[in-house]
């Protein structure tokens, strides 16, 4: 049951379901707006680094789009993953054919993210500039029937968290069918690949990187993926970590100037250098072996490889995204209102744990399996 607080947003979202977008009563300026909108995105769209730095330079000029920062800092995320299948360990546990698969299924969801997501904020800046909202030129660009009364009610009431919290709903409703259950991905990467990495070595972590302004010490915040193939637990996922980026502020303040001081390399040299390199330091025929705890960071010995993303992966050519809209039903609404779970704000303890499984995980194979 929706409460009487929930009742004019379930109303516009109905109408918006019905709505349909007459392509041939757009102006000419207005053609000439989405087709501008349509290259910057393409632009920007070539790789995880440029699409990861593409957020940032949004949200530096509109802070007002808390979801553009979220985006960045998971994007750098995705993009760490994608570098560690060409690093020290994953290359020892995953078949050639894993890696690639892996891969494609994180670029894919990373693009396809970034081409429905990144013309909306194009669109408020576009909006911005004429002093009015333009938001119905989402649907000529095939953005979701769901978004419209979000981006509206914000141009009036500038309520970032419900504007968040809508985008989180819709990237990732959006990737559901085309990704998550796309039998291409569901056959290669979730049964084999995301079992082998997510249940036996746990290496499903996100991570905020931030400097302490006192001890000058770089930390990590973030939280840890539990059932990514179950689209409401990937909504509060996305939430919980919203609400952890936003709240507390000096924290927050932190994470900024971390992001915007450290350019985004793929490598997870970015946040810890003294563990990381973009330069392979073990021995041939050898195994990386770390002397002490990866959170105390002072390796004596040699560090763990890391490449720069745009050294180890070449550009992927994509084909077209998939048509359709998922958003079908109002009940949807649901999401913006169940209460998530905090974390504990202990993954960089967790993470750590997860280094040294890993390791131990690639010499039990080159023992044995060599």
């Amino acid at each position: 049951m929706f409460s009487s607080k929930w009742k004019p947003l379930k109303k516009e979202l109905k109408a918006a379901l019905k709505s349909s977008s007459d392509q041939d009563s757009l102006s000419q300026d207005e053609r000439k707006l989405i087709e501008g909108i349509r290259e910057v995105t393409n632009q920007a769209n070539k790789n995880n680094v440029t699409r990861t730095m593409a957020y940032l330079q949004f949200f530096q000029k509109y802070p007002e789009i808390h979801w553009a920062l979220l985006a960045h800092l998971v994007s750098r995320n995705a993009g760490w993953n994608m570098t560690d299948l060409k690093g020290e360990y994953l290359p020892k546990l995953l078949t050639g054919k894993e890696v690639v698969d892996f891969f494609v299924f994180l670029e894919r969801g990373n693009w396809l993210i970034f081409q429905d997501a990144y013309p909306q904020l194009l669109l408020y800046e576009a909006s911005k500039k004429h002093g009015r909202p333009l938001f119905h030129l989402l649907k000529p660009l095939n953005i979701s029937a769901f978004m419209s009364p979000f981006w509206n009610r914000f141009w009036i009431n500038k309520k970032s968290e419900e504007l968040t919290k809508a985008l989180i709903i819709n990237e990732q409703h959006y990737i559901e069918s085309r990704v998550v259950r796309n039998h291409q991905y569901m056959e290669t990467v979730m049964d084999k690949v995301m079992f082998k990495l997510q249940d036996i070595l746990a290496m499903n972590h996100i991570l905020f990187p931030y400097v302490t302004p006192i001890q000058q010490k770089t930390k990590l915040t973030g939280g840890t993926v539990h059932h990514f193939s179950a689209v409401n637990e990937r909504v509060y996922l996305g939430r919980a970590l919203y609400e952890l980026l936003y709240s507390v502020r000096s924290r927050l303040d932190q994470i900024i100037q971390w992001a915007s001081t450290h350019p985004h390399t793929g490598s997870r040299k970015d946040y810890w250098p003294q563990l990381f390199n973009t330069i392979y330091e073990t021995a041939p025929g050898h195994v990386h072996e770390m002397a002490v705890s990866p959170c105390r960071r002072d390796q004596k010995g040699p560090k763990i490889y890391s490449p720069e993303l745009e050294t180890c992966w070449e550009d992927w050519i994509h084909p077209s995204p998939e048509s359709g809209d998922w958003f079908k039903h109002v009940n949807v609404m649901e999401l913006l209102k169940e209460d998530v779970k905090e974390f504990n704000n202990d993954i960089e303890t967790v993470y750590c744990r997860t280094l040294e499984e890993i390791e131990l995980a690639s010499q039990a194979k080159h023992t044995f399996f060599r």
